[in-house]
């Protein structure tokens, strides 16, 4: 793997296929796209779920994705300009005067914001009346009762688990700490020396924990998901 690749871009090629795109799948059978849907994905990343999305809906529908990252959607654009790919916030959803979505999802985001029940609250907002919403977090459903308390109704929750492979046990060690360190909320009051000696820490322990779970093809490991549903 070229040192040129930014994060984002290492991101799209090493985690997307095994890690992100078969929890995409998962939520979009849980979502039951219709012809002519209207998807926005939060927190889209590289944009997996919402190119899936639109793989489903084809020309009938519409798909939105949304990140406050630009070299994530940046990536994203480069692989699927066709999608409508907006830089913002969960907390404030770049969305036009009365736009709203009869899917709303979100893959792994609402863990690291900062403000989680604004959020809930953006995505119940953003929902067409009846819409559904899709949830995944790997984070305990304790924080699943934020969606109710947003006015989610008919909330579900099922565990998904799945064995993940990697062939490059060292890049996912060294993506996996990039990601936890740099969505940290405590990364961001970090200088660069101690955010490096923070991602050297982690990596190390992780690299510790790994021998059980390798052999000569790589690294797996079983990892579960919880999907949450519901409707606006």
């Amino acid at each position: 793997m070229s040192s040129q690749l930014s994060f984002p871009e290492m991101y799209e090629q090493l985690l997307v296929g095994p890690l992100f795109r078969p929890s995409a799948e998962v939520i979009l059978e849980e979502v039951a796209l219709a012809r002519g849907n209207r998807l926005l994905d939060i927190a889209c990343g590289t944009g997996i779920v919402a190119r899936l999305a639109k793989e489903r809906l084809g020309d009938s529908g519409r798909v939105v994705g949304v990140d406050v990252n630009p070299q994530m959607l940046a990536v994203a654009r480069s692989v699927a300009p066709g999608i409508d790919w907006r830089e913002g916030s969960a907390t404030a959803l770049p969305l036009q005067d009365d736009e709203q979505f009869d899917t709303v999802t979100c893959q792994q985001g609402l863990q690291f914001f900062p403000d989680k029940r604004a959020a809930a609250r953006e995505m119940r907002n953003a929902l067409a009346p009846g819409g559904m919403l899709a949830v995944a977090t790997w984070r305990p459903t304790e924080e699943i009762p934020l969606l109710r308390e947003a006015g989610i109704r008919e909330v579900r929750v099922k565990t998904v688990s799945r064995t993940m492979r990697f062939t490059d046990a060292p890049a996912f060690v060294r993506l996996n700490t990039m990601a936890l360190v740099g969505m940290s909320t405590a990364s961001k009051e970090m200088g660069d020396e101690e955010r490096r000696r923070a991602m050297a820490a982690i990596a190390g322990d992780s690299g510790k924990v790994l021998p059980p779970y390798t052999n000569a093809a790589g690294l797996a490991f079983e990892i579960s998901t919880n999907v949450a549903t519901g409707i606006g």
